[in-house]
């Protein structure tokens, strides 16, 4: 018998990819986020690796909700072959109760965002590093708060379901906050001076 943790994850991941307007790229979120090679996933389904490709790059019609279940269910396998690693890390912000007073938003795309597009959307000034990025989510944090209340492994829940997102830092009276919350993570990540609203 599957967990109810399991089960609600499959749904979560499932949902995800069924509702996007690009079901290959929040399939390949998910894929990428388990850390699992494509032809891992196409051994564990059957498939030939190509038709994982074919999905991801948009070159496949859509997958059915019976084949979404198939890949979804075959990623979660794997990882629990593995030890289930991830689904425990994801398990923590299912189930997290951030602190509105550190947490103020925290919000994931089903699809990449073009930083470049994130920056425009909240007039935000790009400073360091590639604009060719993509991102699938932000959170704003509090800074000051965060330092004071977050634990180093709490700290780390504040990327979601996905370090490829932005992080804005609020009440910063100096360079010294954002810095020592980003010390704390093994995690790298730039900068951004982001005033404005949020997508």
């Amino acid at each position: 018998m599957k967990s109810a943790l399991r089960t609600r994850l499959a749904e979560k991941m499932a949902g995800e990819i069924t509702l996007s307007a690009s079901p290959g790229e929040a399939m390949k979120k998910w894929r990428l986020a388990f850390n699992i090679a494509p032809g891992v996933l196409a051994d564990e389904l059957n498939f030939s690796p190509s038709v994982i490709s074919d999905y991801e790059g948009g070159r496949r019609k859509n997958p059915g909700t019976a084949v979404v279940g198939k890949i979804v269910d075959s990623i979660l396998s794997i990882d629990e072959a593995n030890g289930g690693r991830h689904i425990r890390k994801f398990a923590k912000i299912l189930y997290n109760d951030f602190d509105p007073d550190v947490i103020y938003d925290m919000h994931d795309y089903n699809m990449p965002v073009p930083l470049t597009r994130f920056c425009s959307a909240i007039a935000c000034t790009h400073l360091v590093g590639p604009v060719d990025q993509q991102i699938y989510g932000y959170t704003v944090v509090n800074s000051e708060n965060a330092i004071l209340q977050l634990s180093a492994n709490e700290f780390n829940r504040i990327y979601g379901w996905s370090t490829e997102r932005a992080l804005i830092f609020t009440n910063v009276s100096t360079g010294k906050s954002p810095m020592i919350a980003i010390r704390v993570t093994p995690i790298q990540t730039a900068l951004r001076d982001s005033p404005g609203n949020l997508p």
